[in-house]
């Protein structure tokens, strides 16, 4: 049986573990599985057809805990004990519920000291207990008699009699004071672990296509000198098609991981006549999990030639490998009945393919069906997911009826004929000889 410290308004956990509010869903999903010897049976709840309106849950059935994490930043919003026969509660070193201590309004009371009045919900017979960031419910259709409920008695309170030795039936930490309204707080400092993560990421864009990506980066550090002021830093730090390796390493720093490419499944759909010619070495991503982000770069000039966003949706193949990309893409739409006049639109990580549909049009050619399994004999439990290009972006998704986008890659169209011409046996580039390089290539595609 666990055994746990309770500090409300911030988290649950022990000397060897914590899950805080405003934690990544991956950090969590990480305590569990270190600790899978101890907690075990874990369930993933979420809605498929609609995922941004119900929370993201994690159900650890042993132990009676529900983590709630918010359905579109995905950091936990709220930590719910719905058995506390389950497990042992203390706060601040003290057990107030255990196998030999009973979790009554009277103990709750001694524990916590006194509070505001309870709220009694008369739809669902719970009585509810409160204290900020802290709520306690007591059901009350398990009471041997029936409470007497006076909505107004007296100095505009309502009065409820509870009977002696009251049992808790469930308990809430969260932000703020009301468990309704409570929303995820900021990623707490403890969380960071060394790591950057993206606020959001927008896509630098002309009216031909994408250039290139503007990370907006939160990072904890501390101030000149003093170690102890340690607070979030934001930063903002921009990659461009046509970059070089150290480019890229010296605005986000390194990677979580470096993967080769040992084949390029997609080549086939290729017109080049190349693409029947062995490679004679790999592209590779810089994977950047933290960021929802990878970054794909030529084997030959190690140019940046492609970046892949992550919108990290329950039901994908990779679901959890990535933090969620809270990306952006800037769009000019023709108004319709005018011909010259055009209107601003943002595509984000929460658009659905048929609004994306609708703003860019429907793509000329089928999808890509795009298969993923961990080996050739196992099989993907989420079933394939279809590749549709529009205007220089890839975007995959998981069904063909208004559904999420899972992924969307941003190609350099002009890099192939840019690294054809030479420029990859050449010596190294400036950055802004190698930018203007490459938009002169991609005028010369469009004129």
């Amino acid at each position: 049986m666990l055994d746990l410290e309770v500090v409300p308004e911030r988290s649950l956990g022990n000397e060897q573990w914590e899950f805080a509010l405003g934690m990544p869903l991956a950090q969590a999903i990480s305590i569990l599985q270190k600790h899978c010897r101890i907690i075990k049976n874990v369930q993933v709840l979420y809605s498929e057809q609609t995922p941004l309106s119900h929370d993201l849950i994690l159900n650890l059935t042993q132990d009676g805990i529900k983590l709630l994490f918010d359905a579109t930043s995905q950091r936990l919003k709220v930590i719910e004990v719905y058995d506390l026969s389950k497990v042992k509660l203390k706060y601040c070193g003290v057990h107030f519920n255990s196998q030999a201590i009973a979790p009554t309004i009277e103990q709750i009371d001694q524990s916590f000291g006194a509070t505001h009045p309870g709220v009694y919900n008369a739809a669902e017979q719970l009585f509810h207990l409160n204290f900020r960031g802290l709520s306690f419910s007591f059901q009350l259709d398990s009471w041997n008699e029936a409470p007497k409920y006076e909505p107004n008695f007296a100095l505009g309170l309502a009065s409820l009699q509870i009977p002696h030795g009251a049992m808790v039936k469930r308990m809430h930490i969260y932000t703020g004071n009301n468990l309704q309204e409570t929303r995820a707080p900021a990623m707490p400092l403890a969380c960071f672990l060394g790591n950057i993560y993206a606020e959001c990421v927008d896509v630098l864009r002309d009216r031909v296509g994408p250039l290139g990506l503007k990370v907006h980066l939160l990072t904890a550090g501390c101030g000149p000198g003093v170690m102890g002021d340690a607070k979030v830093r934001s930063l903002e730090r921009s990659i461009f098609f046509g970059d070089s390796c150290q480019d890229v390493l010296g605005a986000l720093g390194s990677p979580h991981k470096v993967f080769y490419k040992s084949e390029d499944k997609m080549k086939i759909h290729s017109p080049s006549p190349h693409k029947q010619v062995p490679s004679k070495c790999n592209d590779y991503f810089f994977n950047y999990f933290t960021l929802g982000v990878d970054i794909l770069f030529d084997s030959t000039s190690h140019l940046v030639k492609k970046f892949v966003l992550h919108t990290n949706y329950p039901g994908h193949y990779n679901f959890n490998i990535y933090h969620r990309c809270d990306f952006r893409i800037p769009l000019l739409i023709k108004k319709e009945g005018a011909d010259s006049q055009t209107e601003d639109c943002i595509l984000t990580t929460y658009n659905k393919w048929d609004q994306i549909q609708e703003l860019l049009g429907h793509p000329v050619e089928k999808p890509v069906v795009l298969h993923r399994s961990s080996s050739a004999n196992n099989t993907n439990p989420f079933g394939s997911t279809f590749c549709f290009g529009l205007q220089r972006m890839i975007f995959e998704v998981r069904t063909l009826w208004s559904v999420w986008v899972q992924r969307v890659w941003t190609l350099c169209a002009a890099l192939k004929e840019l690294l054809a011409e030479g420029l990859g046996k050449r010596p190294p580039l400036t950055t802004s000889s190698r930018r203007t390089a490459y938009n002169s290539i991609r005028w010369q595609r469009n004129v």
